[in-house]
C-alpha cells in the first residue's frame, strides 16, 4: 500500500487516526478546489476575451508554476502571495475583491463541510458494516450505484 500511496504522491504519517476525515477534507477533496479555482480563472480570461483553448494553458501553467515555486520554497504562502503583489497593482486590486467576497470564508467553510461529511459516510461505514457482517450484501444495489455514478461523470 505505501508503494501504491508513494507513486501518487508524498505520504503524510499521522499517529491519530480522526486526522484521516481531516487529510480527506484537505487533500482528498483539494484537487476539485482547485480545478474549481482554474474553472474560473479560465472563465474570466475567456471573459476578457482570450480563446478557451489560450486561457486554459495560460491557468494550467500558472498553477504549474505556483505549486512547482511552493513545493520548492519554505516560505509560507502568505510571504509568496506578497512577493507577487505589487502595493496598489493589478494582484493588489484582485486580492482585495476576493478578500472582500469571502474567499477564505467560503474556502474554510468547504473544507470544513467535506470534513463534515467524510466523518458523517465514515460512521455510516461502520455502522452498515456491523450489519453487513451478518448478512451476505445484494449484487444488484451495487451495481445500480456504480452505473449511477458513471451516467453522471
Amino acid at each position: 500500500a505505501g508503494a501504491l500511496l508513494g507513486a501518487l504522491g508524498k505520504q503524510l504519517y499521522v499517529r491519530d487516526e480522526s486526522f484521516l476525515d481531516k487529510a480527506t477534507a484537505v487533500s482528498g477533496s483539494g484537487p476539485a478546489y482547485v480545478f474549481m479555482l482554474m474553472e474560473a480563472l479560465v472563465d474570466a480570461a475567456v471573459h476578457l476575451g482570450w480563446s478557451r483553448t489560450d486561457a486554459r494553458e495560460m491557468v494550467v501553467q500558472t498553477v504549474r508554476g505556483s505549486a512547482m515555486f511552493a513545493e520548492r520554497s519554505a516560505l509560507h504562502p502568505a510571504e509568496m502571495r506578497n512577493m507577487v503583489t505589487s502595493p496598489g497593482g493589478t494582484t493588489a486590486d484582485a486580492i482585495y475583491q476576493l478578500e472582500k467576497g469571502g474567499f477564505r470564508t467560503v474556502l474554510s467553510k468547504a473544507v470544513l463541510a467535506a470534513y463534515q461529511r467524510s466523518v458523517a459516510l465514515g460512521s455510516l461505514d461502520n455502522a452498515q458494516s456491523t450489519s453487513v457482517s451478518r448478512r451476505k450484501p445484494a449484487k444488484k444495489p451495487v451495481r445500480k450505484t456504480i452505473a449511477t455514478r458513471r451516467r453522471r461523470s
